[in-house]
């Protein structure tokens, strides 16, 4: 059992006519379960009437950093009542994005923690975007109680001493393509050492394709490839890291997908 725990399945770089094929391709693959992700409230609210349809697909909703700028005072309320939904586990993808900066980054900090406050209203745990800005990203999260809900670190692409902080928090490291990349040493030497029952294996689909796919559209069977080399760097089998990655993300929102 296989699960990738972030992918993007209602953008534009898929069709809604494709989606079946995509997920039977995955399931094929061994991957069971998905955690679709919006990143905005239009896209959000796809991506619950998928997680509403589909058995295995659980939704992520929130305001990625890009699009902090159309945050507006009914934004928060909107994404309340979308996210209070049973089929949601996670807040976000949120966070702060200080590399392409396509938000103004003082409207990125506001509306990362609007949703740091909804997730603790909500009770659930967040999905957190972080580039370039590690040292602030761990800041708010300390300043607005994120320990009280955790969540996941996605696509983790720090360091060590990121990781420990965000560990320190109670959040968790998920793993995507990049681990495969060999120059990528730091993320490298982070999915070899973070404890076991604090890992996780994504796709963020159809970004980052791991190797042998690297440079070519991503989707959620490829976790497989994160998944076999997570598992070599720490020198355990593979359906360790499977297992171990399934039962973190049911410890951490409560959601494990169908056997």
């Amino acid at each position: 059992m296989l699960v990738d725990a972030h992918c993007h399945l209602t953008g534009s770089h898929l069709a809604e006519s494709e989606i079946g094929a995509t997920l039977d391709r995955a399931r094929e693959a061994g991957v069971s379960g998905f955690i679709a992700v919006g990143t905005d409230l239009v896209d959000s609210a796809r991506v619950l009437e998928l997680a509403r349809a589909v058995p295995g697909i659980q939704a992520s909703l929130g305001v990625h950093p890009h699009e902090a700028r159309t945050w507006d005072p009914g934004t928060a309320a909107a994404l309340e009542a979308l996210a209070a939904d049973p089929n949601v586990r996670f807040v976000g993808e949120t966070g702060l994005d200080w590399h392409y900066d396509l938000s103004p980054r003082d409207q990125q900090e506001e509306v990362f923690r609007a949703q740091i406050r909804l997730a603790r209203r909500l009770g659930k745990p967040l999905m957190i975007h972080t580039r370039s800005a590690p040292e602030d990203t761990l800041r708010i999260l300390r300043e607005e109680g994120a320990d009280k809900v955790r969540g996941i670190i996605h696509c983790f692409s720090e360091d060590k001493a990121f990781a420990a902080g965000a560990l320190d928090l109670g959040f968790y490291l998920s793993f995507s393509g990049i681990v495969t990349f060999k120059k990528a040493e730091a993320v490298r030497e982070v999915a070899a050492w973070a404890p076991e029952d604090r890992i996780l294996v994504e796709t963020d689909a159809p970004f980052l394709a791991p190797v042998p796919y690297r440079g070519k559209p991503n989707e959620p069977g490829f976790v497989r490839y994160t998944a076999q080399e997570v598992a070599a760097l720490r020198g355990v089998g593979v359906a360790r890291i499977c297992e171990a990655t399934t039962r973190n993300l049911e410890a951490l929102c409560g959601w494990a997908p169908a056997s």
